[in-house]
């Protein structure tokens, strides 16, 4: 079965999460601010980096590496055109997560938000071996219903979506990380507009 993230349109997606119902593009921009600007690294990897919302928090003179990865090849195109001026420091993988990952370099900061839950705690468990980054920080989605993607009028462009969807646990993610060598460093919430929120927690291994 084809990744069903290859058929959703990238402006469907925005579009979606920037809704005031739903705000989780300019939740997950701050966050990512945060993400990028706490350790003291010079390499990161970006996982499910979209249209790369965030990347404009991005300090190149600290990084030397920036790895934005994307099962999408369309959303990776978007990326390259909007980040242009990036003295060649970012570089765009098109990589299926749950298949193959050997052309996935080290870096010593590992960001993956909204990712997770579409490729399962043991595929991420297999990322983190072969990236082996000295940190890794994730952004959960805690829902409040049977539902994960909130209404809107974009919800149908998400259809495929169940069939790879994983419900999220921070107590879960915390035994997973554990099991390759990570313990928890922190964990913040944001609450969303709906009732739900992303929590934001940090590995250190």
């Amino acid at each position: 079965m084809d990744n069903p993230w290859k058929s959703i349109k990238l402006s469907d997606y925005e579009n979606h999460m920037k809704l005031d119902s739903v705000k989780q593009l300019q939740t997950l921009n701050g966050m990512i601010k945060k993400q990028l600007n706490t350790y003291s690294v010079n390499s990161v990897m970006i996982l499910g980096i979209a249209g790369g919302n965030g990347l404009e928090h991005i300090d190149f003179g600290k990084y030397t590496a920036v790895y934005g990865v994307d099962v999408n090849s369309e959303y990776l195109s978007e990326v390259q055109k909007r980040y242009v001026k990036t003295d060649g420091i970012l570089k765009c993988l098109c990589v299926d997560l749950t298949s193959d990952i050997s052309e996935l370099p080290a870096a010593d900061l590992l960001i993956a938000n909204l990712l997770i839950e579409y490729i399962g705690y043991e595929c991420f468990q297999r990322v983190i071996k072969r990236v082996k980054p000295k940190y890794v920080s994730c952004g959960i989605q805690i829902n409040t219903g049977e539902e994960f993607v909130s209404d809107s009028p974009y919800l149908h462009s998400f259809d495929g979506l169940n069939s790879v969807h994983h419900q999220m646990e921070t107590g879960e993610l915390t035994k997973a990380m554990k099991k390759v060598g990570y313990n928890i460093v922190s964990s913040t919430d944001y609450l969303l507009p709906n009732g739900k929120k992303l929590v934001q927690v940090d590995f250190e291994c």
